[in-house]
């Protein structure tokens, strides 16, 4: 970790203050893992700090330690906004732009207060006093706990903060098998392991304990794919009608969108999922490779995240995102067959 930063991260946190950390709407585990580990943390440092997600998050994530701390805006809306109120800094983790928190917007936009940012996505947005972005980095959970160590050394993790950063990173990698996993990334797994994390119970609370209904749910969207091998992309869909027919409950898509990236040839993946409460055909997107998803979610779909990990949104039908999207296909054939 670059020591001016560090430097400026302890002349914010100097003295107890009312910290409030925040992660994106739609919590998955790096934005708890590194909300949490981060929470911890502060905690062994003498802050007061507070855990804000703009609403609730998956079932499989519940597990994990100080989960129970983290208040939800969607449901304590009034609680939230006295503790931003009352607060010294604002922390976001895991989002680089206030549009990723849903209707925890507006008090943000609103604040007066300083602004912290650790985040790994690109084209950060500078609302943010101290901005730490590393788009090298596999995870935000990765980059707490560089952080951790940078300040007190790996003797500064308590088992509870490793076994969230270790959930996070764990999570955001697809079990370390995505590109962004590098050599420093299991020094940092190995340091987490060592600090107490038993790794073999945190991937089955996360990975082998799903409901019928997601099984069901996952069979549904393997059914549902297409294959545009002229393109190397697989796409499928889920309708709400078959989110409810499956029980759905939040979380269960997660990881869906990867299977089209298991087919031979195939370098292009995405889901479509409808959300008729907010009116949105939701697109997370994947790739191998060079090929950007961030930026064809950035320039067709209103979003972005990372090269070969992106999610985005489109406002209407499901025939009307999908057609948006195959006209929109065309034009990057040859960047599809350019990258390796």
């Amino acid at each position: 970790m670059d020591t001016a930063i560090l430097s400026q991260f302890k002349s914010l946190f100097t003295g107890s203050k009312n910290l409030v950390i925040i992660g994106h709407k739609n919590p998955d585990g790096d934005a708890i893992g590194s909300a949490l580990g981060l929470y911890w943390f502060l905690l062994e440092l003498g802050h007061k700090p507070t855990v804000v997600m703009p609403n609730d998050f998956p079932e499989f994530l519940k597990w994990m330690p100080g989960c129970n701390e983290i208040l939800n805006f969607e449901q304590q809306a009034d609680q939230v906004a006295q503790v931003l109120e009352h607060s010294d800094l604002i922390c976001t983790l895991d989002f680089n732009d206030l549009s990723r928190v849903g209707d925890l917007e507006s008090l943000l936009r609103d604040s007066a207060k300083t602004f912290v940012m650790i985040d790994h996505h690109q084209q950060p947005s500078d609302y943010a006093t101290l901005t730490w972005s590393d788009t090298s980095m596999s995870s935000t959970s990765e980059m707490v706990a560089h952080l951790i160590e940078a300040w007190t050394g790996w003797a500064g993790l308590s088992p509870a903060m490793a076994t969230n950063l270790y959930t996070g990173i764990m999570t955001d990698t697809g079990s370390f098998k995505f590109p962004a996993t590098t050599a420093k990334t299991h020094q940092v797994v190995a340091a987490l392991i060592a600090s107490g994390v038993e790794h073999s119970k945190i991937h089955q609370a996360v990975y082998d304990n799903q409901s019928p209904g997601r099984m069901k749910l996952l069979g549904r969207a393997l059914n549902n794919m297409v294959i545009k091998q002229d393109w190397q992309t697989a796409y499928t869909m889920l309708s709400q009608s078959d989110l409810d027919q499956c029980d759905f409950k939040k979380g269960d898509t997660e990881g869906f969108v990867n299977y089209g990236l298991q087919l031979e040839g195939i370098k292009f993946a995405l889901i479509f999922i409808e959300n008729k409460s907010e009116q949105i055909i939701k697109i997370s997107l994947r790739s191998t490779g060079d090929f950007s998803v961030n930026d064809f979610a950035r320039n067709h779909f209103n979003g972005g995240g990372h090269i070969n990990a992106a999610g985005g949104r489109f406002e209407g039908t499901m025939s009307e995102a999908i057609d948006h999207f195959l006209i929109h296909l065309i034009a990057y054939k040859n960047d599809l067959y350019e990258t390796d």
